[in-house]
């Protein structure tokens, strides 16, 4: 786990110029909830890819709709994809390539509008996953669930001290 924060989220985040504990915090909770941290990386049901369960329709819709509002930041996103593989396969990046997936995770808060100014508290990310994380499948968003993997499989491994 914090491998996945120090090695991947941070660097992203800090590369993109989004760097803050809460979204930190907040991708990896999104993570753990979406594929138990990639121990699930396809759902055949959901069609959602990689760690964060992106679906390639999801996917084109950040570049075509979000992205392509922001010359720079859309640069430096693709920064992070594979130079070959991006061009033959772009949605298989969400599955092999950590630091393009969560850059591309990240835009998905991005463009719905993420306050990342409240506290890190697991219940205020919760609510936010809930609200503007919108990969493409369709799930329900269970607030209860998020909590509950967050303590199990984020707080528990990397030792955090959030508040209820």
């Amino acid at each position: 786990m914090s491998d996945l924060r120090q090695l991947i989220i941070k660097p992203c985040l800090e590369s993109i110029g989004d760097y803050s504990e809460m979204a930190e915090n907040l991708l990896t909770g999104t993570a753990a909830q979406e594929s138990q941290l990639g121990q699930q990386c396809f759902c055949t049901q959901t069609q959602g890819l990689g760690i964060y369960r992106i679906t390639a329709e999801k996917h084109i819709e950040v570049w075509d709709k979000y992205l392509i509002q922001y010359p720079d930041l859309a640069s430096r996103v693709r920064g992070f994809a594979s130079q070959q593989q991006f061009l033959k396969h772009p949605h298989a990046e969400l599955i092999s390539n950590l630091s393009y997936a969560t850059a591309i995770a990240w835009m998905l808060y991005r463009a719905n509008d993420v306050d990342t100014s409240k506290t890190a508290a697991v219940n205020n990310l919760a609510q936010l996953w809930a609200t503007h994380f919108d990969n493409g499948t369709h799930c329900v968003r269970n607030i209860e669930d998020f909590i509950a993997t967050y303590r199990t499989s984020v707080f528990e491994t990397d030792n955090q001290k959030l508040v209820a």
